[in-house]
Parts: structure tokens; C-alpha cells; sequence
């Protein structure tokens, strides 16, 4: 079976919300929105949330990390899909699931204890520089932008 085409997958703890629905999938000219991320694709309540925010043109998906594969396949070769994942650790399994998986945007990812600001919207944790390290070593491309007209900003932070 032939797979969609995936434009991009974003890292965004906040999923689906105004940003995503309004500037990226109208960006990327995407048809589908796939939210892969265990606790958003048993949460019905959030993910009926997160449907308001998206554009209506656009289907959404939710899926457990580890189905992304079968939810591709179902989609087939006319989607044009845009991935939202919550934190890098989702992004590294969806990356180990899923080859086509390549281009990467650290979009969001809130501060927390433990973690160092090292861009706009951007903390990370010694945990989190490894999985990026080991995304970058698998051949992702990894870059910072908050929205799609905004410049990229410095993405060596991390992995450093």
C-alpha cells in the first residue's frame, strides 16, 4: 500500500489549538492532521476539543504513537498529512515506527522544572537533548519555529 505524503511533524505540548489549525495546516496545505500521542488518542473529551480548533476542511486523527503506521496506510496516497506530537519522546518513537518520518519542528515545548530555555518557546532537559541527539544521528532535520513566517531560530541548542 502507498502511504500519504507527511510534510511535517511538529512537537507541540499543546497539540491541536489556534496556531497549528490556523497558520501550519494552511502552510503545509494539508488535508489531514494526525495527533500522535498515547494520552491524547484515549482522551475523547480533549481530542473533541482539539476538532474545534481544527480547520474544517481538514480530517484529524488521533492515534497512539505506536499505530501511526496503520492510520498512514488507511490514509493512503492522496493525504498530504501533517503530524502533531506533544514532546520529543513521542517524536523519537514515532521516528523509530515510521521512516518517512524525517523533518522535524520543535514548536512548543513548555518550561518545566529541570528544564533550560533555549529559544522563544523552547525548554529542554538533558533528557530531551539526548532523544534529539539520536534523531539527528538517525538523519532528521530538526528546527525551531514558533509560526511558519517567523524565522527559524538556532537549533545546535538541542543537541548541546
Amino acid at each position: 500500500m502507498t502511504t500519504p505524503e507527511i510534510l511535517l511533524t511538529r512537537i507541540d505540548n499543546r497539540l491541536i489549538h489556534g496556531q497549528v489549525a490556523t497558520q501550519w495546516a494552511k502552510e503545509l496545505q494539508a488535508n489531514t492532521l494526525i495527533v500522535a500521542n498515547d494520552e491524547a488518542a484515549a482522551d475523547t473529551f480533549r481530542q473533541e476539543l482539539m476538532n474545534m480548533a481544527a480547520p474544517a476542511a481538514v480530517k484529524t486523527r488521533y492515534v497512539p504513537v505506536d499505530e501511526i503506521n496503520t492510520v498512514l496506510d488507511e490514509i493512503g496516497p492522496d493525504g498530504k498529512v501533517f503530524i502533531i506530537v506533544a514532546d520529543a519522546l513521542d517524536a523519537k518513537r514515532l521516528m523509530d515506527k515510521s521512516p518517512a518520518v524525517k523533518k522535524i519542528n520543535v514548536g512548543n515545548m513548555h518550561m518545566a522544572e529541570g528544564k533550560h530555555q533555549i529559544a522563544t518557546t523552547v525548554a529542554v532537559d538533558d533528557t530531551d537533548r539526548d532523544l534529539f541527539r539520536q534523531m539527528k544521528d538517525a538523519g532528521a532535520e530538526l528546527f525551531i519555529q514558533r509560526v511558519p513566517r517567523a524565522a527559524q531560530e538556532n537549533a545546535d541548542a538541542l543537541t548541546k
